[in-house]
């Protein structure tokens, strides 16, 4: 279905892209049919109104368009042709007559303004719309069809015509358009790397080799700020100038200003009408200008000689008068101030005082403009630290982190390279945990030891290093000699250090020299500061939702989250139809191991079966720790028969386990059995309370049959766990009471043994002997196999149950536990009424081990 859906989106783009060629054809071949025999009027309208449609509709679309593509010029040129051909045939009649030089002049048109390969397929469709319109109308003479010969022999001169205007347009036209467009360029640049050297002379960029190292982003910046700068004090410094010359009767106003290296003085504003300026630029040591500067004073002339040669003039100059003022910035020479007048008049005391106030003025102009653009610049390095701030606030993770901040990295620099590492400092060990570029994906998940290189220095000295981010590969180690970042000029390593503890650094690297100077290096290093807030931050988040969603003995889920992964699951079983199933576990006398070894050993045992149960399951599966010694598992598109193989390979792999631990009286190896319960959706239900509820049932009915077993759902399991056994329910209270005295003195005896059999020698001997005589054993057991009178037994259909031997329990003939058994389970739970669920939290005994069973050491 998604393949016809797209390839019916690829016709109809394809339909779509052609309809203006195939609309020319289709007006083509009725220009054709028209010279054969006139259309009627009404026909040639019609087609001449969907002519002029189309054409003014692709004209008008090739107009808007800043780059037009091939297809729109071969598009507009095949239609103007038709609409050519069409209105020479209509004036003339045929094509020999005085419109036909319309076609040359659209040949020409369209060879000016399409690209050549469309140009020379409209010229093909020219010709040969030229051959099939003189075919047409001759057969249609009543002279025979004419040969293609003699049609290409009569339209040959017309065609070469139409070959001629095309490649003069195409060639001398697109040449001089070339041409013009080149000195445009050239002037362009000049223009701009003049506007470059006045902001570097007032002091509004940097220098040359730091703005190349710029990134494109700020060197845009920088190029805008330092346009509008210079053209502010270009303005004031002309109104300061005017402003002199009309008020003294001046010929000449000029500005000079001096370069970096003070060799050399060009002129950076003037106002005078004098023809023959000259534009520089001067030696500092020319005539007036050298004087001017060497004396650091005022040098005023008067009646100069008509021949008196002055250095801003070509040739004599007209001047009768001039005077030249050095300018100083806080005390250091910056330019020169020279003004003339045609009358050999002096200038005044007043007057010098005038222009000493003129050049104060373009001085405190070029200062204010600086202080602005540096105003401006601050302002747009923070808007970078801005968004990069809002782009770190945003990341929730350590990978979100990264990216946001590796992405702000290029904003404020330009960055061929980029790269995060991470340390553990309980390990010392570094890993490179992101990395951007090309060719470096290799680098991504390299770990190194703390050693010599760049980032452990970065981290253990908490500065960023190299020295102004000059980079030699060949003495300079990044992360080890074996993991090394590509070639490139200039790297820098900052640290991400929160509250003085390292968590990483930021390893960013550039093709271009002298890429991270001291204004760049400043702010990537409150980036690197922000980006390591962040970063704490991220994992402060993702040790929350860890503590908040697994448990903190085994990393499995906890309740909670376990309930949102059940309700989804069993959300999409609906949805889809699909078999789900739930495993209960529960480890076998887990209160008895609790009470003989300690807590500690039962932790042991308890993330030992979390163990198994991440092992065994698949990873659709959803494990979790419900509370104390229970587990549960949730098997997506699993049904009963599934479940169980599940369940009989984890309590097998479990019985096999050898847990070795450090208890109270010193090392300890013991083995445990669990019984598990399974229900699967929709037999057993089709809520989460449902299903767990049936799962918990046939829990119960794994530990009535013995323990060590699995027990899947089935409606059986239901009833007898909703109706008590019948020796309970229905015996007289005093039976019961003798019953359950007996049961509960022959299992304490028994546990007691067992216990005392098992333990460790050390605790043998120091634990007194409790096992009771042979003969109240023997009567206990006796009084709980004797049935009790008058009590009916309920007919049930035997649940579904694995046991350690692959058969079920041996229940009595009514597939329920015998009477005696029953009674015993109601004497382990003192203090429960008769048939009341077993508690969890019970003592349990360690089970017998199978010799022949081969032992699995867990830690």
């Amino acid at each position: 279905m998604a393949n016809l859906v797209l390839a019916v989106l690829t016709a109809r783009r394809i339909a779509r892209n052609a309809a203006p060629l195939a609309c020319a054809l289709a007006l083509g071949a009725l220009v054709v049919l028209d010279a054969a025999a006139p259309l009627p009027p009404l026909a040639a309208a019609t087609a001449l109104l969907v002519l002029l449609v189309a054409l003014v509709q692709r004209a008008r679309r090739r107009a808007a368009a800043i780059e037009a593509s091939a297809l729109l010029d071969l598009e507009v040129g095949a239609l103007l042709l038709v609409a050519t051909f069409a209105a020479v045939l209509r004036l003339d009649g045929s094509l020999d007559g005085d419109a036909q030089a319309a076609l040359y002049v659209v040949i020409a048109l369209v060879s000016a303004f399409a690209r050549p390969g469309a140009s020379l397929l409209v010229a093909i469709a020219a010709a040969a719309l030229e051959i099939a319109v003189r075919s047409a109308a001759a057969a249609s003479g009543g002279s025979g069809a004419p040969s293609l010969l003699d049609v290409a022999r009569a339209a040959a001169p017309h065609i070469g015509f139409m070959a001629v205007f095309s490649l003069l347009n195409a060639t001398i036209l697109r040449a001089e358009l070339g041409r013009v467009r080149k000195a445009s360029h050239t002037r362009l640049q000049a223009e701009i790397e003049r506007l470059r050297d006045d902001a570097r002379s007032y002091r509004l960029l940097s220098a040359p080799a730091q703005a190349r190292g710029a990134g494109a982003s700020q060197k845009g910046d920088d190029e805008r700020l330092a346009r509008s700068g210079v053209e502010e004090i270009h303005q004031s410094v002309l109104f300061a100038l005017r402003l002199l010359r009309e008020s003294l009767d001046l010929y000449t106003a000029v500005l000079l200003w001096q370069n970096d290296a003070g060799t050399h003085l060009r002129i950076s504003e003037l106002a005078s009408d004098a023809p023959n300026l000259s534009e520089g630029p001067f030696l500092s040591g020319d005539g007036v200008f050298g004087a001017a500067i060497t004396q650091r004073a005022p040098v005023v002339l008067g009646g100069l000689k008509p021949g008196y040669k002055l250095p801003y003039y070509v040739g004599p100059s007209p001047v009768r008068a001039v005077c030249a003022l050095p300018v100083f910035e806080h005390g250091q020479l910056r330019g020169v101030l020279v003004v003339d007048r045609v009358e050999d008049r002096p200038f005044s005391p007043r007057e010098l005082e005038l222009i000493d106030e003129a050049c104060r003025y373009a001085v405190r102009a070029i200062q204010n403009e600086r202080v602005f653009v540096q105003l401006e610049r601050a302002k747009i390095e923070q808007g970078k630290l801005y968004r990069a701030a809002e782009g770190l606030g945003a990341a929730t993770t350590e990978a979100g982190v990264i990216e946001a901040g590796v992405t702000s990295a290029r904003e404020i620099t330009s960055v061929d390279f980029a790269a995060v590492t991470l340390y553990d400092e309980a390990q010392k060990v570094h890993e490179i945990r992101a990395v951007s570029g090309d060719g470096v994906a290799e680098l991504t998940g390299q770990r190194f030891r703390h050693n010599a290189g760049l980032v452990s220095m970065v981290l253990q000295n908490r500065h960023p290093l190299p020295y102004r981010g000059e980079y030699d590969e060949k003495r300079q180690v990044v992360f080890t000699r074996r993991v090394t970042p590509p070639s490139m000029p200039s790297i820098i390593v900052l640290p991400l250090v929160v509250h003085d503890r390292p968590l990483g650094t930021l390893v960013l690297g550039s093709r271009r020299r002298a890429a991270f100077t001291d204004s760049v290096r400043s702010t990537l290093e409150v980036l690197a500061s922000h980006m390591a807030v962040s970063l704490s931050n991220a994992r402060m988040v993702r040790r929350l939702e860890e503590l908040a969603t697994m448990d903190g003995l085994t990393g499995l889920l906890n309740k909670r989250a376990m309930l949102e992964v059940a309700d989804q699951k069993i959300t999409a079983a609906r949805r889809f139809s699909r078999r789900l199933s739930v495993l209960v576990t529960d480890i076998d006398h887990f209160k008895k191991v609790n009470d003989t070894y300690g807590h500690d050993v039962g932790d042991v045992i308890i993330k030992g079966l979390g163990d198994v149960l991440r092992r065994a399951k698949r990873t659709t599966d959803a494990v979790a720790r419900f509370g104390g010694e229970e587990f549960v598992v949730i098997c997506e598109e699993t049904d009963a028969r599934g479940a169980m193989l599940l369940a009989e390979r984890v309590r097998e792999e479990l019985g096999r386990t050898t847990f070795h631990a450090a208890g109270s009286s010193g090392p300890v190896q013991c083995q445990v059995t669990c019984s598990i319960g399974i229900a699967t959706y929709p037999e057993a239900g089709s809520t989460w309370e449902e299903l767990f509820k049936a799962a918990d049932e046939s829990l119960y009915v794994s530990k009535r049959s013995g323990r060590n077993r699995s027990t899947a759902w089935s409606p059986a399991v239901r009833s007898n766990s909703a109706h008590p056994p019948a020796a309970e329910a229905g015996a007289p209270a005093k039976q019961a009471a003798e019953a359950a005295g007996a049961a509960k003195q022959a299992v304490e005896a028994a546990a007691t043994a067992r216990h005392a059999a098992e333990a460790p020698a050390a605790a043998r001997h120091a634990a007194p002997a409790t096992a009771r005589p042979a003969a109240t054993a023997a009567a206990a057991r006796a009084a709980a196999a004797k049935p009790a009178a008058g009590a009916p037994a309920p007919q049930r259909r035997p649940a579904v149950t694995g046991g350690a031997g692959g058969a079920p329990a041996a229940p009595g003939q009514d597939g329920a536990p015998s009477a005696g058994k029953r009674a015993a389970a109601a004497a382990q739970a003192p203090g429960k009424a008769p048939g009341e669920a077993e508690p969890r939290s019970k003592p349990r005994r360690p089970p017998d081990v199978d010799p022949t069973s081969k032992p699995k050491t867990a830690a």
